[in-house]
């Protein structure tokens, strides 16, 4: 039996008819062919498929596509502008916060929530808000770093976004 609903992803609404079984995370990539959000350990525990749901983070692997109907979702391929990089993204890529590149997504993801809360966090504040997120190869001080390299790139942004010229 399917359910028809309506998911905003990225700013986009989608009309979808899904079975009510079906994992946000494999609605996103197989669906919507948004394949930026990575299925790690489909437990909830890794944090490679986390996407904001109205602006926190969740593990989409462990969110029922039919419960994010009407709310808003960022996935990794919403975080940059248009035109240019996020400037998580790009610290994420100067300062070295990224390795074989499978947990990005999720580092981004929950970084860029962070900061849009958070102008100036702290490195706790940036350490406990990426807890969730597990990486293999680095040892998590570059990443830190990157993030709070992002919050300096971003003073005089409005939102993260680029200030209009």
């Amino acid at each position: 039996m399917s359910h028809q609903i309506k998911l905003n992803v990225n700013g986009t609404v989608y009309d979808l008819s899904l079975e009510p079984r079906k994992t946000l995370l494999a609605v996103l990539r197989d669906r919507l062919g948004l394949t930026g959000t990575k299925e790690g350990c489909s437990t909830g525990d890794c944090g490679a498929c986390t996407v904001l749901l109205d602006g926190e983070p969740v593990t989409s692997c462990l969110v029922l596509a039919v419960a994010a109907e009407g709310r808003d979702v960022t996935t990794v391929e919403g975080v940059a502008d248009v035109d240019a990089l996020h400037p998580v993204q790009e610290a994420m890529v100067s300062m070295g916060g990224l390795q074989c590149g499978f947990c990005t997504p999720g580092f981004i993801v929950s970084s860029y929530g962070l900061l849009q809360k958070n102008d100036a966090p702290s490195e706790d504040e940036i350490r406990r808000a990426l807890a969730g997120n597990l990486c293999r190869c680095t040892g998590y001080t570059k990443i830190v770093e990157a993030v709070q390299e992002a919050a300096k790139r971003m003073t005089g942004r409005k939102g993260g976004k680029r200030a209009a010229a």
